[in-house]
């Protein structure tokens, strides 16, 4: 799982699955879930990301982490 702020857009991209998405629907304005070709949710696309969430913390409870090198 991958989350990408946007800051020029104001959106945050949470990708829950590698490999593109075919569909994007729409699920309430500003909130679009992106589908892959087998019907699985890849990603959510969170527009205005700042006015509706608190984007100054991540907390994670009993989820199996590694931590990821960064480039």
């Amino acid at each position: 799982m991958k989350l990408d702020y946007y800051p020029d857009t104001d959106s945050l991209y949470i990708e829950l699955k590698s490999g593109p998405g075919t569909e994007t629907r729409e699920v309430v304005s500003g909130l679009n879930v992106d589908i892959d070709a087998s019907g699985d949710v890849v990603g959510l696309d969170i527009d205005h990301a700042s006015k509706k969430l608190d984007l100054t913390t991540l907390e994670t409870i009993s989820l199996p982490v590694r931590v990821a090198k960064v480039a």
